[in-house]
């Protein structure tokens, strides 16, 4: 095995934290025909190009709206945000949360994996259960809370 490494891996070496890690949150509103192979042909590029670039994250679609959750080094995942900004298959997009800071990755072995949005709470679930550090329990925690919160309460409408 080769001391050096490439120079876009964040693996730590031996006795080192873990890596700076920038991540984003957004969301936006699919444009008129983006239907399912059209995600999936998002989903594919994503999972083909991603690993060059250290990239890694899901893809939430549905209801004609995108979520996303985008982590790797600050100057690639600055330039996929770019390059999602102008893609004419996104309108109106949003960001939720942007940070940088030393951590384990949240899904380290997805590319780009699509998830549906019934699943999303799943997801982070063994997210949660595989966390290694204090700051990705935190944040997947949040998450969790978060959404969580949002859904509606299934006994409220027999109140």
């Amino acid at each position: 095995m080769s001391p050096h490494r490439d120079a876009r891996s964040d693996e730590p070496g031996p006795g080192h934290a873990a890596p700076l890690l920038h991540q984003l949150v957004y969301c936006s509103r699919a444009c008129a025909g983006v239907d399912g192979p059209a995600v999936a042909r998002i989903v594919a590029t994503a999972q083909r190009m991603n690993p060059a670039h250290g990239i890694t994250g899901l893809l939430v679609h549905g209801s004609g709206m995108f979520f996303q959750w985008i982590e790797g080094p600050r100057e690639e995942v600055t330039r996929l945000m770019d390059s999602i900004r102008r893609d004419p298959r996104h309108e109106r997009v949003v960001m939720l949360g942007e940070t940088e800071e030393v951590r384990e990755r949240l899904f380290p072995d997805w590319s780009m994996e699509l998830v549906a949005p019934g699943d999303i709470r799943p997801v982070l679930q063994d997210a949660l259960a595989s966390a290694k550090d204090a700051k990705s329990t935190a944040a997947l925690c949040l998450l969790l809370a978060q959404f969580d919160a949002e859904r509606p309460d299934p006994g409220a409408a027999d109140h």
